[in-house]
């Protein structure tokens, strides 16, 4: 317990130097197991993934994910299948062109916002921030006005210091009520909060649901969003039984209010900070490294011209772009700790892991293990040119910055294209350079850590326009 400070991306990454790839702690009660090499990885997420593909669930992610009725946390099995299947089809298919369309029309109006401020320091962190919290808004509730979202927000934040807050009942059951109380009085009024806003925003939807004549209502054309897919499948019956077994019936699989809540909830996270810190960090990095930044630039002019704004159809072809981010996220995996909890006891090395350990695979220490990267600490874009490089596919272990296996990130090409979206227009619509002479070598690139590991000091800079078309604001 005098290690906690040590139990970051960073730390687990420093001990595995140590004691290697395959560390074992003993947190109270609670077995923990840190994954730290390719070689490990691939034992956990590939050889024995059907035993390591549960999600560990402490006393508040429990709580606020309402008994984890969502799909992050859900515990593998029948019900988290189908609640896979109905993200990965439903929510985050490249069919479903109400979320790409919100990546588009986001970065355009970020664009014209930061046409505004030419000349004058940005702070690049909030900015994408704000581009990633209206794309993820816009596709859950579908409100290009993004009323309410300041609540929302707010409502998020509390649920992400909560979740991540040091709980002593997690790790000391029968220790648990020291401070239980002022701790499950937050727990209950963010729980509240939820339940106040999407109640309202599910009540509209069954509103407009009735009212809503093949895709029109009052003869208006109704534009879908993420809570429409989910209402398909919505039904306030028997939802105690729901979690328990998939209805083989004729009537289908069905969730209820709280699976609706803690889906969304599993959206915001997944598709806000993640993608906003990976925005972030790739600006960070080819600011850093200005030979690398003068090559995308070069590579976007010649690829797109100056006349226009990047398209979807530009990004096939823009590779020193895609592997400047392939590079990024090595460095700066979206979520350096990926939780995994044992079902049952296992060996691993020849080490026994028993039933629910919590096992947490660095993807951070992998992408920059030594014996499988030259340099690995630093930004080279140029070894993803190699043959053999590994893509984003979970199949090579030296590289799993979205994970691997049954539990890898299900909004893959949505949050991509999110990225390379963003990144693209921002470094093709202007120059930007760092305030108040700063040097690229005096960049502070050191991260927090969190659920994601975003920027300690936000990234700021100053843009100039770089097209030659007058762009409207």
């Amino acid at each position: 317990m005098t290690m906690m400070d040590q139990l970051t991306h960073r730390g687990l990454a420093q001990l595995a130097t140590k004691y290697g790839g395959l560390l074992h702690l003993q947190m109270g009660s609670l077995h923990v197991v840190a994954v730290s090499t390719p070689e490990m990885a691939r034992e956990v997420l590939q050889v024995q993934d059907g035993i390591f593909s549960n999600r560990p669930a402490n006393v508040a992610i429990a709580y606020l994910t309402y008994d984890r009725a969502d799909m992050a946390f859900a515990d593998y099995g029948p019900f988290w299948r189908q609640m896979r299947k109905i993200c990965v089809i439903k929510l985050f298919s490249r069919r479903r062109a109400e979320s790409w369309a919100s990546v588009r029309e986001e970065v355009d109006l970020t664009v014209r916002t930061v046409m505004k401020k030419t000349g004058v320091p940005v702070n690049i962190g909030e900015l994408v921030f704000s581009l990633t919290r209206n794309i993820t808004y816009r596709a859950a509730f579908g409100s290009f006005s993004h009323d309410g979202q300041d609540e929302f927000v707010e409502i998020m934040q509390e649920f992400s210091k909560l979740f991540g807050a040091f709980n002593l009942a997690d790790f000391i059951p029968w220790l648990g009520w020291i401070h239980a109380n002022e701790f499950n009085r937050r727990l209950a009024r963010a729980r509240e909060s939820l339940d106040e806003f999407i109640d309202t925003i599910i009540d509209d939807h069954l509103a407009k649901k009735r009212g809503n004549t093949e895709g029109k209502l009052d003869g208006v054309e109704v534009e879908s969003d993420m809570v429409d897919e989910l209402m398909a499948f919505y039904s306030e019956e028997d939802a105690s039984a729901t979690k328990k077994y998939v209805d083989d019936s004729q009537s289908g699989f069905k969730i209820n209010r709280d699976h609706i809540k803690a889906l969304i909830m599993d959206i915001m996270f997944g598709g806000t900070e993640t993608v906003a810190s990976a925005i972030e960090w790739a600006m960070s990095e080819l600011m850093k490294s200005p030979e690398d930044l003068k090559k995308v630039q070069q590579e976007l002019s010649d690829k797109v011209g100056l006349t226009r704004f990047v398209h979807e159809s530009d990004l096939e072809n823009l590779t020193y772009l895609k592997i400047c981010i392939k590079e990024t996220l090595r460095l700066h995996p979206p979520i350096p700790l990926l939780l995994h909890e044992t079902a049952e006891d296992s060996v691993v090395s020849g080490y026994r892991i028993p039933a629910k350990s919590r096992v947490m695979i660095n993807a951070y220490a992998i992408g920059r293990d030594p014996s499988s990267w030259e340099d690995p600490d630093t930004f080279k874009p140029s070894r993803f040119l190699n043959d053999g490089a590994p893509d984003f596919k979970g199949n090579d272990f030296k590289y799993i910055p979205f994970g691997s296996g049954r539990r890898s990130c299900p909004g893959m090409q949505l949050g991509l294209y999110a990225l390379e979206l963003s990144v693209a227009n921002l470094l093709h619509c202007f120059n930007w350079v760092l305030p108040d002479g700063m040097k690229p070598s005096e960049l502070d690139m050191e991260d927090m850590f969190g659920l994601t590991a975003p920027r300690v000091i936000r990234l700021v800079a100053v843009p100039s326009y770089r097209l030659t078309f007058p762009l409207k604001v």
